[in-house]
């Protein structure tokens, strides 16, 4: 878990930040004659699928450039385009470094899953959740060799409690950052003090049941 919550912040959230960057400066490849340009193509729906299973829903479409190129590209939901594609219409593809990042067909556009977005809170949450978890798994561990019969560092009710803690508040405190726009770092310190609170509050509860036991 701590090498996974390096991995997330020494490599994969600067990774996507500079990505978007790069999408964001781009521009037509006849203003920017670089690889990094977006390039229009004028492509044809093969079909427009929507796929509900049990793992949850797929929405793709199947593209084809004359004979020469066919290939499937995803999204993350149906609106505001694909639910209305059909076989044999033409659309409009941008491609930023060899990928479809939007379709569009009269004036309608989508973007796709290859698409960068600006979400590095979400990240930020990923990585504070690997390092609290494995912040949890090393106190937890060392205690419990110290102190086998402690009832506070077992894994049940406290140890299942903090990770369900760690887990709430890097969802919730993620996804409220994405919806309100904060930056990514205020992330990591706002999800460490939810979870202390937290604690904090399952240790008094613990310190109030021991002498009522007691008694």
């Amino acid at each position: 878990m701590a090498a996974g919550s390096y991995v997330v912040f020494a490599r994969w959230l600067p990774y996507d930040g500079a990505r978007y960057q790069g999408y964001q400066a781009a521009r037509p490849c006849r203003l920017q004659a670089r690889q990094e340009c977006l390039s229009t193509w004028r492509l044809t729906v093969v079909e427009a699928v929507t796929k509900r299973n049990g793992e949850g829903e797929s929405y793709k479409a199947t593209l084809r450039y004359k004979h020469s190129w066919r290939g499937d590209v995803y999204f993350g939901g149906s609106e505001p385009l694909l639910d209305r594609l059909k076989p044999g219409e033409r659309v409009t593809a941008t491609a930023w470094r060899g990928q479809i990042v939007v379709l569009g067909k009269n004036g309608v556009r989508q973007n796709t899953s290859d698409a960068p977005r600006d979400e590095l809170q979400m990240n930020a949450a990923v990585g504070t959740f690997a390092a609290l978890l494995a912040a949890e798994a090393f106190v937890f561990g060392a205690v419990r060799l110290v102190m086998p019969r402690s009832s506070l560092f077992g894994y049940k009710p406290y140890g299942a409690r903090a990770l369900t803690a760690i887990f709430a508040a890097c969802a919730g405190v993620g996804l409220l950052a994405v919806w309100t726009g904060v930056p990514w770092w205020v992330v990591p310190p706002a999800v460490t003090v939810v979870v202390a609170l937290v604690l904090a509050a399952l240790v008094r509860r613990h310190r109030r049941r021991v002498p009522a036991r007691g008694a």
